[in-house]
């Protein structure tokens, strides 16, 4: 059976609803945060920085990432240079690309020589890995995002893939794998197994955290007792 206790690889909430990050936030295994502009829209966010401000005030000591929205690499510079200023904790989450294609790898190796912490997100292939880890190599703390779950959408196994991404940034100590997307809760325990460093994990996924270890057995039956209830619920005959 799997366990939560031994695990290595940092779990990391992911999401806009500040109720359910600060339940989170109650909670040991949870290590840091992540959002991004989709999330914030589902969540109704209007205002970016006051939400940002609101979030980091309940919480000083935790990594928390937050995402520029700009499409220009001139305006994502200020809008990182702004974000960074928001708290101690924070991460600025970068696109490896704009929506043209073009790559921000420079505007990586500017923003993390001067120091500013970044998230770089939105990565699938291992060459925007291999660019990455090079821009930012020998820099501030940063994190580099793989969308595993994205990967596995296309029906590749992202599992081999992100054990390479593993390697990739092995020589560059203070850069960190996060597994990003997740599908399901056996994504942190394959995320561990390869060496990740962080996955980030999105409120319906967590939920399933009380299932770690349970017996399958009980399980099973449980299962059984479901269906059987619901179908007596809703007055099935034949």
């Amino acid at each position: 059976m799997q366990r939560l206790s031994g695990l290595k690889v940092k779990i990391f909430g992911d999401g806009a609803d500040k109720a359910a990050i600060l339940d989170l936030y109650a909670k040991p295994h949870i290590h840091g945060f992540t959002t991004n502009p989709t999330l914030m829209r589902k969540a109704g966010i209007r205002d970016y920085e006051a939400f940002a401000r609101d979030l980091l005030e309940a919480i000083p000591d935790r990594p928390i990432s937050f995402e520029v929205f700009a499409d220009e690499f001139i305006e994502m510079e200020k809008q990182a240079r702004r974000i960074a200023t928001w708290g101690a904790n924070v991460f600025v989450k970068i696109p490896i690309t704009n929506t043209r294609g073009e790559s921000a790898v420079p505007l990586l190796r500017h923003l993390t020589g001067d120091g500013l912490r970044l998230n770089v997100t939105a990565m699938l292939p291992l060459h925007q890995v291999s660019a990455a880890a090079e821009a930012m190599s020998g820099g501030a703390t940063s994190y580099v995002s793989v969308f595993a779950g994205r990967i596995a959408d296309t029906g590749v196994d992202p599992v081999p893939l992100m054990a390479k991404a593993v390697k990739i940034l092995a020589p560059h100590p203070n850069l960190q794998l996060i597994w990003a997307s997740p599908r399901e809760l056996l994504n942190i325990f394959q995320a561990d197994a390869i060496g990740c460093h962080v996955i980030t994990v999105t409120g319906d996924v967590l939920k399933k955290l009380d299932l770690v270890g349970k017996d399958l057995d009980q399980y099973s039956l449980e299962t059984v007792r479901m269906f059987y209830e619901d179908a007596r619920a809703s007055g099935f005959t034949l």
